[in-house]
């Protein structure tokens, strides 16, 4: 499962482009609902007194990088430094004309920006935030200020009411009673009386506070926030203990509305870095022919969001657009227009996806174990051997160890697979970290899996077993936790010609139908393809599966060829096969997958330092 996608929150395309009248701009205009995601400039379209027009779209995309935490924890994903994430963005054709020869850069944003509501990318008709001027509009909750002109003890009743819309109210406060204010009290004083009066007999919709010390104010805030235009009416039966501020005379105060966020400069906000590392969180991808994917390791920016570190601390998403010297000013050329598809397209496999993308291959060698040898470079004479704490069904921490360092020792195999004689010495390398050492250190991996690697020198004994267990001894004075199964030792054999590998490979236990909810494993068997048994070879033993120490695989749409998961060889070796005694495997989330669709599943080998794919193919639906 080393393949793990994060879906888009929100998104948006913001533009300074013109309406078609050509006289105004479509700064205000909102796509946040639009299937599409837009990127473009345009030059000289609009002429004037102070030149060219310059027009730019830029699109501004938004992950949920909490999930990526919670996954991390209940270890779903590896740890800082063991994953790399992809922005994955998918180009969307069109009728227009598409540039080529240019280069995107991806930034990290600045401040916070809300999605919107609007849909219309021809004539910008839709006026929602965010856009190219505002990053977001909250609806803030209705104020009034009621100020105490007089501390004559006279008696008073205050109204609050509202006439329209949600979250207004209608309070009555009276008081103070005869002798409530005696005479020289302070208008402090009287302003915390009067605040104690409205809340003890005002409805929950509001509350009232005195503004401070020596200030003859009382603050009246709705507590629910108001809608645009929403407007009170507030009067007194005693004007002169009592007056108001006044919004908009007659006593009628603005109750509510829109309070909107401007970007501190316009096209929206990036946050590019420190003085020291200026490109920190800039990303770039050149595009050739324009109709390529946006394909963007943004890992470090990532993890930076998940630790919260300055000055990202935050996140805010990322914003797309093209390089400073490709914009219109600039370049005095247009580059119209780069579409990609949003968040909410009908089409599940084309829309923006953070990736995550790990090596979680596994190689146990217990069933390809060798003997150290001057023959092969010094890193693949450590083996490795794995022990899987299975519980009831159910991968397991060993309570003891949990997530801890355990210790390996390797004995000499009896003729009933018995542990004989005493520890066997292991060189330094992998686990052994001293000269002489018998005992080899053992690391965690995941849940319920532990791993140890050593190199084996004892060419006399060629079969072993080991023993897992805690302390130095690994006999009484040690927890034993795992005695393996009897490992035949194999010898690395140079060849007097140079041979060509041909293999036949099968998925054992291909179904025809996955559901989106499994997390499928798929077992793979591969022979040689002349693999020539004799009559006694088939009639008494199963058929040996040959293990490919690097295979990948590939999973395609059959309808038209789209690689959905492409071969993860390189660096990160995302789609590499782990192996066990058993052969190859791998897991697989079918939640990746679209519904109803028939997918193919292909794998190439690295055999002589060549990337074969095989022949065979194998189709599965997802429902």
């Amino acid at each position: 499962m080393s393949v793990k996608r994060y879906y888009a929150t929100k998104d948006n395309t913001i533009t300074n482009a013109y309406k078609a009248n050509l006289n105004t701009r479509g700064v205000s205009g909102n796509m946040g609902q639009s299937d599409i995601l837009e990127v473009f400039s345009i030059y000289g379209q609009v002429s004037s007194s102070s030149g060219l027009s310059s027009e730019l779209a830029r699109t501004l995309i938004q992950f949920d990088t909490s999930q990526i935490t919670t996954d991390r924890a209940a270890g779903t994903i590896p740890a800082s430094g063991s994953v790399n994430f992809f922005l994955k963005m998918y180009d969307a054709e069109h009728t227009q004309t598409t540039p080529k020869d240019f280069t995107l850069v991806v930034n990290a944003m600045s401040q916070s920006w809300q999605e919107g509501l609007g849909l219309d990318m021809e004539d910008y008709t839709d006026l929602d935030e965010s856009n190219w001027l505002y990053a977001s509009d909250v609806d803030i909750a209705a104020t009034a200020s009621i100020k105490i002109d007089d501390i004559t003890p006279l008696p008073f009743t205050l109204t609050l009411s509202g006439t329209n819309n949600n979250y207004l109210f209608t309070a009555v406060a009276s008081g103070p009673g005869e002798n409530e204010w005696e005479d020289g009290a302070n208008v402090n004083e009287c302003a915390s009386n009067l605040k104690d009066i409205i809340n003890e007999s005002a409805s929950a919709d509001f509350v009232a506070a005195a503004s401070g010390l020596g200030a003859n104010y009382v603050k009246v805030s709705a507590v629910a926030a108001g809608t645009s235009g929403n407007l009170n009416a507030l009067t007194s039966s005693n004007t002169d203990v009592l007056s108001f501020d006044e919004v908009s005379g007659d006593n009628t105060l603005l109750q509510g509305g829109n309070d909107y966020t401007p970007w501190t400069t316009e096209g929206g906000d990036y946050t590019t870095g420190s003085d020291a590392q200026p490109l920190e969180y800039t990303f770039t991808q050149s595009f050739s022919t324009g109709f390529e994917n946006l394909d963007l390791d943004v890992s470090h920016l990532v993890e930076d969001w998940i630790s919260e570190t300055a000055p990202v601390e935050n996140n805010y998403g990322f914003g797309i657009q093209l390089t400073s010297t490709l914009e219109p000013a600039i370049a005095e050329e247009s580059y119209y227009t780069k579409m990609f598809f949003a968040r909410d397209s009908q089409y599940f496999l084309k829309r923006p996806v953070l990736e995550a993308r790990w090596d979680s291959s596994k190689k146990d060698n217990r069933d390809s174990f060798y003997l150290s040898s001057s023959l092969v470079p010094a890193g693949d004479n450590l083996m490795k051997l794995y022990l899987y704490n299975i519980v009831r069904g159910n991968l397991t921490n060993i309570p003891a160890i949990g997530t801890r360092d355990m210790l390996v020792s390797i004995y000499s195999a009896s003729q009933a697979g018995v542990p004989a004689g005493s520890k066997l010495y292991s060189p330094i390398g992998g686990g052994v970290v001293a000269t002489g050492d018998t005992n080899i250190t053992a690391s965690y991996v995941e849940t319920g899996i532990y791993s140890c690697s050593f190199a084996y020198v004892s060419s006399s004994i060629t079969k072993i077993i080991d023993i897992w267990h805690s302390g130095s001894g690994g006999g009484d004075s040690s927890v034993q936790y795992h005695t393996g199964s009897a490992i035949t030792i194999k010898t690395f054999d140079s060849e007097d010609y140079n041979f060509d590998q041909n293999y036949v490979s099968k998925i054992t236990n291909l179904k025809d139908i996955y559901s989106t909810r499994e997390t499928a494993r798929f077992r793979l068997f591969v022979r040689k393809k002349d693999w020539s048994p004799t009559i006694y070879t088939v009639s008494s033993n199963a058929i040996e599966t040959s293990i490919i120490q690097d295979a990948y695989y590939q999973v395609m749409r059959v309808s038209d060829d789209f690689k959905v998961i492409p071969f993860g060889t390189g660096s990160l070796n995302y789609t590499r096969l782990s192996y066990d005694a058993s052969g190859s495997y791998f897991d697989l989330r079918m939640n990746l997958f679209d519904t109803d669709t028939v997918y193919e599943m292909s794998f190439t080998y690295l055999i002589n330092g060549n990337y074969v794919e095989q022949p065979e193919k194998f189709r599965f639906r997802v429902e």
